[in-house]
């Protein structure tokens, strides 16, 4: 995965469970599978099966097959397909949406039609503290949250409870999640499973304007990034990189709190992809490229044949 992404993002495999900076993470989702042709130069021989990009060790001489093999991207549809299987349409009115990595996956690889007939599991939205709202319909069980919440915070108190298709995210016997750095989790669900309760249905993600900004905190970095709608500051995030990661976690106090341009030292806009909604009347037009429109309708168009005889019909006339 590391490999691939140094190489560039037109060949990186996509990631929904693996996140460089919590250790263990990874190996979850499968959504990372490519096909190894040759494993190393002093054995060159294929590996007789896909495998996970995200925990596989590089080797010198290793061949990598990953957007030009069919196998590869016939398993990426089935693998969509499967992280669908429960997952509601509700990106119409999801927090995540226009960010969200499940959305670009399956945009990327999956089809536009569905063969569930099967009823999906449905869960009520649950209070997770103060701060934190679970929906467990959209939670594809990536363990992000988890891993989260043992390696930055004192003590975890959420896990996947049961086994199967009946395991789901929970709180130990409802307990709260209200540590100081709890917030995190929301920033690493690929999903729109766990959300901010006080950004909650207050904008879409493409109506307001990232801007860069830190603040001298003595519980972290102080490195955010500050959401507004006009001159308003609507949501508080920690900074990610290119591939959606955070580098350094923050506190509840800088996510929840200092919600004023006054708190904060701003150092200019954030970097956003061309091909990101964000960007979409802030950054010029011309950088957004519609690329799965234009590849879905080239994949449905059928060409017409209408032979019909037309003689009959009277010539229109010519407006002058």
């Amino acid at each position: 995965m590391q490999a691939a992404r140094q190489i560039g993002s037109h060949v990186a495999p996509p990631a929904m469970c693996y996140y460089e900076p919590l250790k263990g993470s990874g190996g979850k989702c499968r959504g990372c599978l490519v096909k190894v042709t040759a494993g190393s130069e002093k054995d060159p021989r294929p590996m007789p099966k896909l495998i996970p990009s995200c925990i596989t060790q590089v080797q010198d001489g290793m061949v990598v097959e990953n957007t030009i093999s069919e196998q590869v991207l016939e398993t990426r549809k089935g693998i969509v397909e499967f992280l669908l299987l429960n997952h509601p349409l509700d990106c119409p009115v999801c927090d995540q949406a226009g960010e969200c990595d499940l959305q670009n996956f399956a945009f990327e690889h999956g089809v536009s039609k569905t063969r569930t007939v099967e009823d999906r599991n449905t869960f009520e939205p649950v209070d997770l503290g103060p701060y934190i709202k679970l929906n467990m319909n959209r939670c594809i069980l990536c363990y992000r949250c988890v891993y989260t919440a043992d390696q930055i915070t004192d003590g975890r108190v959420h896990g996947v409870m049961n086994r199967g298709d009946h395991a789901e995210i929970s709180t130990y016997i409802e307990k709260a999640i209200d540590n100081d750095f709890s917030g995190n989790v929301i920033d690493v669900c690929p999903v729109g499973a766990l959300t901010d309760k006080t950004y909650r249905f207050k904008s879409r993600v493409w109506f307001s304007k990232p801007e860069e900004a830190s603040c001298n905190c003595g519980k972290c970095s102080g490195k955010v990034t500050l959401w507004y709608r006009g001159d308003e500051v609507i949501r508080v995030t920690a900074r990610k990189n290119e591939w959606g990661e955070v580098k350094e976690f923050i506190c509840n106090t800088c996510r929840f709190e200092r919600k004023k341009t006054a708190d904060w030292t701003l150092e200019g806009p954030t970097n956003i992809a061309g091909k990101s909604v964000i960007s979409a009347n802030k950054y010029g037009a011309s950088t957004i490229f519609p690329a799965f429109p234009l590849k879905q309708a080239a994949k449905e168009y059928k060409q017409i044949d209408d032979s019909r005889d037309r003689s009959f019909l009277a010539p229109q006339k010519q407006l002058n």
